[in-house]
């Protein structure tokens, strides 16, 4: 009976992992696209590395 206690909890952990990650790649959109937004276009002649 012990290892569906043990599987219980490691499905519960790979969950919350997914979650997170999830949450993490919808912030990480978030963060570019408002960085995107507030970026001015650089001129036209300046050459970017």
């Amino acid at each position: 009976m012990g290892i569906w206690i043990e599987l219980g909890v490691f499905l519960l952990v790979f969950v919350f992992a997914a979650w997170q990650f999830y949450d993490l790649k919808q912030e990480k959109a978030k963060r570019l696209a408002r960085e995107r937004e507030q970026a001015p276009s650089p001129p036209s002649n300046e050459v970017r590395p």
